[in-house]
């Protein structure tokens, strides 16, 4: 709640309580592992990956879905390419999450996230930027959102490297509407919009890349190893010491990928001299509707083990294409936000 300072109106601000109904209901929840988060992370972010064209083998697995992961884990392997870290925020506190409502053909939908502070739990707090999707844009047109209104619309670009694929032309961000109405009234400065716009982007931008990538896992041929955990008796332990049950939900970690070593090598048997020990990014590449990820690894002289492989391959079946009004049916999201220009934000 908001209380404005010349007259003390008081503004309900769309938050995380709102949503916690939705969560308990939603049909599908993941959990992911660790190291599950931390291979969708570097699938989304090695310099290989970026400009990806995979947009026709992503969709959404349920018509609501509810993913979450730590914070920890994603936070790490967002440094390795590049982020910086929050300040203020410990590295190994709170857990992330975010709810996805698509069509049922998984190809358009509607993005919240949030995150929770500290290692309690109580502290959760919700983005208040949404993602709104549809995979089947095409280069040079614009997503439409599923509410069909015309509201304020960030694009995520990066200055150096314009071509960002599925997130560049798929993905458009907005304030949720109870925000975009708070914001609006503000009367804040074009400076000053900005500077707000791209803080709250941060607390959801970046989890889009992370999603599509676990998304591509799920419907690779072999799929990923998954395991339904039994919560009776934890959850009854939880009741007797006054905590919230445990959601059922499905436990999902990463394919068995060794951790890489260096490659030994004895007397070097070129002209050329071995290169120095090295470490190599992973990076994608796909052929067809098989996707090869180079794992990351080291490369040059070393004594310490051998790099076993340095690929993985996924193959993806290519799903029957669906009729065009079951395709056309989008996510029902409140219609009410004011119509205004569309901006952009680079």
């Amino acid at each position: 709640m908001v209380q404005s300072l010349p007259n003390h109106a008081l503004t309900h601000l769309n938050g995380a309580a709102d949503f916690a109904a939705d969560i308990a209901q939603c049909p599908t929840r993941y959990v992911l592992s660790d190291d599950l988060t931390r291979l969708c992370t570097a699938l989304a972010y090695s310099k290989g990956a970026r400009n990806l064209a995979c947009a026709d083998l992503l969709r959404v697995p349920s018509e609501r879905v509810w993913v979450e992961w730590c914070q920890s884990a994603w936070r790490s392997e967002l440094q390795l390419y590049g982020f910086q870290p929050v300040a203020g925020h410990a590295p190994s506190s709170g857990r992330r999450g975010a709810l996805i409502r698509s069509s049922p053909s998984g190809r358009c939908g509607l993005i919240r996230t949030f995150w929770s502070t500290g290692e309690t739990g109580f502290n959760l707090l919700a983005s208040s930027m949404e993602a709104y999707f549809d995979l089947d844009t095409e280069e040079g047109e614009e997503p439409d959102a599923p509410d069909d209104q015309e509201t304020p619309a960030l694009c995520v670009s990066d200055t150096t490297n314009q071509d960002l694929g599925v997130l560049h032309r798929c993905f458009r961000f907005r304030y949720e509407r109870s925000w975009a109405d708070y914001y609006r009234h503000a009367m804040l400065t074009a400076e000053r919009q900005e500077a707000v716009a791209r803080h709250l982007l941060g607390t959801i931008a970046a989890d889009i890349p992370v999603l599509l990538a676990f998304f591509l896992l799920l419907s690779t041929r072999t799929g990923l190893p998954r395991r339904m955990p039994a919560l009776e008796r934890l959850n009854r332990s939880r009741a007797r010491a006054g905590k919230a049950p445990l959601l059922d939900h499905i436990e999902v970690s990463s394919p068995i990928i060794r951790e890489s070593h260096c490659a030994g090598s004895g007397a070097p048997t070129m002209v050329r001299r071995v290169p120095r020990l090295h470490h190599v990014r992973g990076h994608l590449v796909r052929r067809g509707n098989q996707v090869f990820w180079r794992i990351p690894h080291l490369r040059g002289n070393a004594r310490s083990g051998v790099v076993r492989t340095r690929t993985v391959t996924w193959t993806i079946d290519r799903p029957p294409r669906q009729s065009s009004a079951a395709a056309d049916r989008r996510p029902t999201v409140p219609s009410d936000a004011p119509p205004t220009a569309r901006d952009r934000l680079r």
